[in-house]
């Protein structure tokens, strides 16, 4: 599981160094591909081949009729490319979302669990400094976190 925030750079090849606590689990799974998409262009989703391809498997159990699953599976084809680490621990961030994204020098990775966000510095780190959790937020966490389940 990717955990924490790392920060990183692309070089001017547009190749992404993944930060060495991220490599050290890429190395654990024994994954050289990758599915890089993102669903809004202002972030970059890294997945590694192996979770995106569960990723895949829900989404084909749902139908496609339905808008919000269309939409996810629109955004993340448009932006998404299958690539692969090299022996630098470099990866090839697509252009598409290089530009849209910003994402060029200095960048920011965040795990998210079974993948990591690379997000512009800049734009990440004003982004978290408007980040506040309410009472609805921490409410939400409450039933999450401390909600008994009912014995089954």
């Amino acid at each position: 599981m990717f955990r924490g925030r790392q920060d990183a750079k692309l070089d001017e090849k547009g190749r992404f160094k993944v930060p060495s606590a991220f490599k050290q689990l890429v190395d654990e799974m024994s994954e050289t591909q990758f599915y890089i998409t993102s669903t809004n262009g202002k972030s970059a989703e890294v997945w590694p081949l192996k979770e995106w391809i569960k990723r895949e498997a829900q989404l084909a159990q749902s139908s496609t009729m339905n808008p919000a699953i269309r939409k996810y599976q629109m955004l993340t084809s448009h932006y998404g490319q299958q690539v692969e680490i090299d022996n630098q621990a470099r990866m090839l961030m697509p252009q598409l979302l290089r530009t849209s994204a910003r994402l060029d020098g200095e960048v920011t990775a965040i795990g998210m669990g079974p993948y990591f966000e690379v997000h512009n510095r800049e734009t990440y780190t004003a982004a978290v400094e408007q980040q506040v959790l309410t009472a609805e937020d921490e409410l939400v966490l409450d039933q999450l976190f401390f909600s008994k389940k009912s014995p089954a």
